[in-house]
């Protein structure tokens, strides 16, 4: 039986989903909604979906989907969640950022939790299988205790792009960021309306008692290391690079890390995104990234620049004012129809 997928928003992104959910054999794209009425003729004839649909609740009422995908600007995320778990879908998917204020993050998961529904994240490198695996290992003891963890070059978008540190450094540690120390620049980013061109440095302690040391501007690497007593498991852009033990001049030794194949692999590391979050509707396990899993990346991201403009004042994690918020860059938040940076029609239709 195929799974019946409904996408709310047919942009770049919500494109990439059609092509995935039209592409798979187990999958059936039973309708698209956009407000954007000329996009959504022109992606819908490019997937071959005639069911098109102005707004999210003709979408869910019409075609009674088993998961939704929503893949709206920010903004819209939240009413799109909460319209799909008050209709009972399986499952619900979002992409990044989650959400402004942290209270509606707060409420989309909740919402989900409390109806059994899987609440499964979007297009991150967590969700990369040679990401879950080197993970694993991890975990299983395989390198022996970790000793430490950093972040390279967490700026730019820490609510948006940031998503991907945090989400993978809680990965790998298995563990939540309890505290952070934070100094933020530039200066009018840090006092800026949204997080665009925000650099952070600063230090995370972690709840399993590992301390996190976070870099903002560039480094040899960009992504997250976390190392034990001879090993260095690295992330950066990329599967995993994977260090065990020392040549004679102390110089650390790069290992095959023999990943197994994995059986999906089309859209990059969207790939595990969806068919964990598949799995996961049909009872198999939890999705590689979740809707809690972005909540916690955004808070996050609001605790550091909390701390930077304290004068690097530690915050305490989790927040205790769940009315707080940071906002990504217009494109991210309020779409590219409504940013300046429209997608053609063409475009749309795959011309």
């Amino acid at each position: 039986m195929k799974h019946r997928v409904a996408i709310f928003g047919c942009g770049r992104m919500g494109q990439i989903y059609a092509q995935a959910y039209s592409t798979y054999p187990d999958t059936e794209i039973v309708g698209i909604s956009d407000v954007n009425a000329d996009r959504l003729k022109a992606v819908g004839q490019r997937f071959g979906v005639s069911a098109l649909f102005p707004d999210i609740d003709s979408l869910l009422r019409e075609t009674s989907p088993d998961v939704v995908a929503v893949v709206c600007p920010t903004k819209y995320m939240k009413n799109a969640v909460l319209a799909a778990a008050e209709f009972g879908v399986k499952g619900v998917s979002t992409d990044k950022p989650i959400a402004g204020a942290l209270a509606d993050a707060d409420a989309m998961v909740a919402a989900c939790e409390e109806r059994g529904i899987v609440y499964a994240g979007g297009n991150l490198q967590r969700a990369m299988h040679e990401v879950q695996a080197a993970a694993s290992r991890v975990h299983a003891g395989e390198f022996g205790d970790l000793e430490g963890a950093c972040v390279h070059r967490f700026g730019g978008e820490i609510s948006g792009g940031g998503c991907q540190h945090i989400a993978v450094l809680r990965l790998f540690t298995d563990a939540e960021v309890e505290e952070v120390v934070a100094w933020g620049t530039p200066e009018e980013a840090l006092n800026g309306e949204t997080d665009e061109d925000l650099i952070i440095h600063g230090h995370f302690q972690m709840t399993s008692g590992l301390s996190c040391q976070v870099f903002g501007t560039e480094t040899p690497r960009r992504g997250v290391d976390v190392w034990t007593e001879d090993s260095l498991i690295s992330w950066d852009w990329a599967p995993p690079t994977i260090y065990r033990g020392f040549d004679e001049s102390g110089n650390r030794l790069q290992i095959d890390p023999e990943y197994a194949p994995y059986e999906w692999n089309e859209f990059s590391y969207l790939t595990g995104s969806i068919r964990s979050f598949l799995a996961a509707v049909s009872g198999e396990g939890e999705p590689w990234i979740t809707g809690h899993d972005l909540r916690q990346s955004l808070e996050v991201a609001i605790a550091c620049k909390q701390s930077a403009l304290l004068s690097s004042a530690p915050v305490k994690l989790p927040l205790e004012d769940r009315s707080v918020s940071m906002f990504p860059r217009p494109y991210r938040w309020l779409g590219g129809d409504a940013s300046g940076k429209p997608q053609s029609v063409d475009d749309a239709a795959g011309h």
